[in-house]
């Protein structure tokens, strides 16, 4: 696939170059340019992300990152099965947890929420770092949720960060996950205050607490151009020349008179 001349490779991440040491150098440049695709076009993109995954996978199918890139890009396609594999994968090489929360959200995506559940007691979450554990009880209470349990999935987001007044990266997305499961349960004014607390810790808009607010508070968007206004334009434009059309035959008849 095509990659842009001005992609060297070096955008990527140190400890990833390290890891791609391991491979021919023209080798590891052809690697890393792909990754540096998939990084790019994950979010706007995930489909040629997904393709410029895997062509690293073929490329270097033995080095972790590749496989966790690999993982991500099949993950933001709703491939769970091959994102799941491809996680483990690179868990193996590794042995680090920090795929741990990720891993789980694919048995969701699977529609094995109760394997995600299993997961979040499990020992290795005890060995994620902060961030971790907060997206792993995002995990376990997005499975309560699946499961029809609302009350369980209130209750396990309710925690030390969710209290916390301090603003964290994942303060937002804790904030509008809890807001967005006492909305489900009915408990509607509650949810606003939570929508509203996410909308403040929302510095860069990951989230869609300002359109939540806005519904709840029965405020209503309105394009202020549209395809009818478009149209009306349009048309008064045609009125316009014809207007203009038909002042010239007046001052030309006029002459001839």
């Amino acid at each position: 696939m095509p990659i842009p001349d001005d992609v060297t490779g070096d955008e990527i991440d140190p400890d990833v170059r390290q890891e791609l040491m391991s491979l021919p150098k023209g080798l590891a440049e052809d690697v890393a340019r792909n990754l540096v695709m998939v990084a790019q076009l994950i979010d706007e993109d995930p489909e040629k992300a997904y393709e410029y995954s895997r062509i690293a996978l073929r490329l270097a199918s033995r080095v972790a990152a590749v496989r966790e890139a690999a993982g991500f890009a099949a993950y933001a396609t709703q491939k769970y099965s091959e994102a799941l594999a491809e996680f483990r994968a690179a868990r193996r090489m590794t042995g680090s947890v920090e795929l741990w929360p990720v891993m789980a959200d694919c048995e969701r995506g699977l529609g094995r929420p109760e394997r995600a559940l299993a997961m979040a007691g499990e020992p290795e979450v005890q060995k994620l770092d902060k961030a971790g554990q907060v997206e792993m009880r995002l995990v376990a209470a997005g499975a309560r949720r699946d499961m029809g349990q609302l009350d369980a999935a209130i209750v396990t987001l309710q925690s030390p960060e969710l209290a916390s007044s301090a603003n964290h990266p994942w303060t937002a997305r804790l904030r509008y996950a809890y807001a967005d499961a006492l909305l489900a349960a009915g408990r509607e004014r509650e949810a606003r205050e939570w929508f509203a607390k996410a909308l403040e810790a929302d510095k860069d808009g990951s989230t869609d607490a300002s359109d939540r607010l806005a519904e709840l508070d029965g405020v209503e968007f309105v394009d202020a151009f549209d395809d009818s206004d478009e149209e009306n334009g349009q048309d008064d434009a045609d009125d316009l020349d014809e207007d203009d059309d038909l002042d010239e035959r007046d001052e030309q008849d006029g002459d001839k008179g």
